[in-house]
């Protein structure tokens, strides 16, 4: 299970979140992911699957969307592979979280819950938005921060 990457191709529909998020949250219990890092994770992978269906494909269902997982023997890493215009994770300002705000809690969040958050262009189209999450493994048993 460890080092095996799994993928994971979606249509941009945001019908597909919950099975995105099932199979987040299958892969971290399966891997032996804590409950806690399970649920950020979660929280991570939904937020950056609806920030590319809205925005990044414009709910365009005929666009598709990868999630790859690696349960590695010290991390978890996600990359979410989308076929939009490039974006610039940095130019994203960082909020105050105590702002009243409708929407723009995402990448706010993703920031918050994952140790690494990056963001790069795949060209003309296209972008790899990449999130860890670092463990410590005892066997099958895992502690993530």
């Amino acid at each position: 299970m460890y080092g095996l990457p799994v993928t994971l191709s979606l249509p941009s529909d945001f019908r597909v979140l919950p099975a995105a998020r099932a199979a987040v949250e299958a892969l971290c219990t399966e891997g032996g992911i804590d409950p806690g890092a399970t649920n950020a994770l979660i929280i991570a992978v939904h937020e950056a699957i609806s920030n590319v269906i809205r925005h990044a494909h414009r709910n365009c269902p005929e666009s598709y969307f990868q999630i790859h997982c690696l349960l590695a023997s010290d991390r978890v890493e996600i990359r979410i592979v989308d076929e939009g215009e490039p974006f610039d994770l940095t130019a994203v300002p960082y909020l105050d979280p105590s702002e009243l705000r409708f929407g723009g809690r995402g990448i706010y969040l993703m920031r918050t819950l994952m140790d690494e958050l990056t963001c790069m262009s795949r060209g003309e189209r296209g972008n790899v938005l990449r999130m860890v999450k670092f463990c410590e493994r005892n066997s099958h048993r895992s502690h993530c921060s």
